[in-house]
């Protein structure tokens, strides 16, 4: 089975670029997107030419043009949710739950902190929340979780860490933290699992200065899954050549 993460920065921008075709390429059995930016209609009339082949569900942001998630699934889950079940959380369209039936698979587009870092105390309340909702998946069966957690987890996981250590979201101790919590209480990240030391393999880039061109980038959308899980887990990798986002696709497969 083939799982892919995707933040598109936009699905009706990227949907003018190359991503039917890179979908046809990737050919996954699952792609979950995140930052759609649309609601649910337009998400629906975007991707209208998959659903002969494919179940697509969105949960999309109240406000307009706004974060959102979506699932592409080729089988249809047992069961599709939204949100997390608390209100100061659950306005953005930020999770899409789909319960298969070995796992959940929790697509999630983690709230950013912001330029200026004025959403880090919310974030830190969403990440502890999220963790808790996840938790209580998994007394039921393992999860996997993917998307973008907005998060360098370590100094290996962006291009310039001194740089930006406790000065830019995405790489403060609280945002590390947060990610910790995961990683220590259950939960591995794929990727390190099968490449704990390999350098300068991101997933994310500034738009600014030719970042992508020089790979001055940050690993910030993951896989995680249920520890005992990773017995399951056959492959994981990040597309770093699909282009069309700021972001590219992250892959798992699982046997």
């Amino acid at each position: 089975m083939k799982l892919i993460s995707w933040n598109v920065n936009g699905i009706r921008a990227v949907a003018q670029k190359n991503f039917f075709a890179d979908f046809k390429a990737m050919a996954p059995d699952v792609l979950c997107l995140q930052e759609t930016k649309a609601q649910d209609h337009q998400v629906a009339e975007t991707l209208e030419v998959l659903k002969d082949h494919y179940h697509i569900y969105s949960n999309s942001a109240e406000r307009k043009g706004y974060s959102g998630t979506a699932i592409i699934s080729k089988t249809a889950p047992l069961k599709v949710s939204s949100d997390i079940g608390l209100a100061e959380h659950d306005q953005e369209g930020r999770v899409l739950c789909a319960e298969y039936e070995d796992f959940y698979l929790v697509n999630v587009y983690v709230p950013n902190s912001g330029s200026d870092l004025k959403r880090l105390d919310y974030r830190q309340g969403w990440d502890l929340a999220f963790f808790n909702y996840l938790k209580g998946l998994e007394a039921h069966k393992p999860v996997v979780v993917c998307g973008d957690f907005n998060v360098a987890h370590k100094a290996i996981d962006l291009a310039r860490p001194k740089a930006n250590y406790n000065k830019a979201a995405g790489y403060m101790q609280e945002e590390i933290d947060g990610m910790d919590r995961f990683t220590q209480g259950g939960f591995s990240d794929t990727f390190r699992h099968f490449y704990p030391d390999l350098t300068d393999r991101y997933s994310w880039w500034s738009y600014r200065a030719g970042a992508r061109g020089k790979n001055v980038g940050w690993r910030i959308d993951y896989f995680l899954v249920t520890t005992p899980f990773l017995s399951r887990v056959k492959k994981a990798d990040i597309l770093d050549q699909v282009m069309g986002s700021d972001h590219c696709p992250v892959l798992l497969e699982l046997e």
